[in-house]
């Protein structure tokens, strides 16, 4: 169960967006984990990338340069990928119950969706003003 201080936190901050869904992948993966060898070999899989969305959305706020930060948001959005293939395998394999995963999976979706617009964003090059002309 998410902490209750946590779970009143705005949705639109990223941040505690992916630290939220971070926990709420801890609490499903309890879950899924208490199942069979192979429940708790795809809870392992889930957690670890789950939980490094927002590991590494931290990290690339503390990235050097555009360029890095970039190179960050790439892992998150892959993290996020994987995330979401992880938690479609459980339920496509009926590991879990839809109604208690499908929360999760449209918010690794929406997670995939935004920073796939995220690091499309910032691989862009800066827009450079146009010299204006000098008078003479």
């Amino acid at each position: 169960m998410i902490h209750e201080s946590y779970a009143r936190m705005p949705a639109h901050d990223l941040r505690e967006r992916t630290f939220r869904f971070a926990c709420r992948i801890v609490t499903f993966c309890r879950k899924l984990s208490v199942g069979e060898s192979l429940q708790r070999q795809i809870a392992r899989q889930l957690i670890r990338s789950g939980t490094s969305i927002g590991a590494n959305f931290e990290e690339a706020h503390g990235a050097h340069s555009r360029r890095e930060f970039a190179c960050k948001l790439s892992l998150v959005l892959r993290e996020a990928r994987e995330t979401h293939y992880w938690l479609r395998l459980v339920v496509a394999s009926d590991l879990a119950k839809p109604d208690e995963v499908q929360d999760v999976v449209s918010e690794a979706s929406e997670l995939v969706a935004i920073f796939t617009t995220a690091v499309t964003k910032a691989k862009r090059p800066l827009a450079t003003k146009p010299d204006r002309e000098v008078e003479t």
